[in-house]
């Protein structure tokens, strides 16, 4: 499959947030489609956004990846809270649209996929079965803390949290006991050496694309697991 083949749509968070894009990759019997929003720093055009859309289209996930208005703007400071969930949720909804009846899961790559999590805690997302965090950044780097992780407590969804052992935005000492109160619904997978975007040193003797080869197989098996 190329990574062209996604298709681009267009669609309104609000009057003045305004029309944001976004990228449809449906792979031919696709199994569901998760709706994957970018981190804080790059949009859904990004190496690691790309990379991940082709791994899980070429395991039969479809993705709906799509830019904060920030993000659409080239402003560099991302929007606020009330905007980045807004966002979310008019994302979802987009993706009912595009998914053909497909079961839909939400989540994002680091600031994505914490502001997907606080949507959901605020108000449960339509039709979505579970969320995907790819780095959930927890705290800032140096500031270990777990107060950002609070809101997840009021999330009712299962939830997969995918992290690098060398996050920096995420203490494993810290968000261990968080995933480890929150329950069954819950699942931590570590990617061994990974950093914030599963990047690993030469000395792993692994290659950044077999780590996200990993991370791919573990998202398709968890979403069968949630679907069964």
């Amino acid at each position: 499959m190329s990574k062209n083949s996604a298709k681009e749509i267009h669609f309104k968070i609000s009057e003045k947030a305004g029309t944001v894009s976004g990228l449809v990759l449906l792979p031919q019997g696709a199994k569901c489609l998760l709706v994957l929003a970018h981190g804080a720093g790059a949009g859904m055009g990004h190496k690691f956004m790309q990379n991940t859309a082709t791994k899980l289209a070429e395991k039969g996930i479809a993705t709906l990846r799509y830019q904060f208005p920030y993000m659409e703007k080239g402003i560099k400071r991302p929007d606020s809270e009330a905007v980045l969930t807004a966002s979310v949720r008019a994302a979802v909804s987009a993706a009912k649209k595009h998914a053909d009846g497909l079961p839909l899961f939400a989540g994002g790559k680091s600031m994505g996929g914490r502001m997907t999590s606080l949507a959901a805690a605020k108000e449960p997302l339509d039709d979505v079965r579970g969320l995907i965090y790819f780095g959930f950044p927890l705290h800032a780097a140096g500031k270990p803390s777990a107060d950002r992780g609070q809101h997840l407590f009021d999330v009712k969804l299962p939830m997969l949290f995918l992290q690098g052992s060398r996050d920096a935005l995420a203490d494993l000492k810290l968000l261990k006991p968080v995933c480890d109160r929150l329950g069954k619904r819950v699942e931590l997978y570590i990617i061994d050496g990974g950093d914030h975007s599963f990047h690993l040193l030469k000395s792993t003797g692994r290659s950044d694309e077999q780590a996200l080869d990993e991370v791919a197989g573990k998202v398709v098996s968890w979403i069968s697991s949630v679907l069964r």
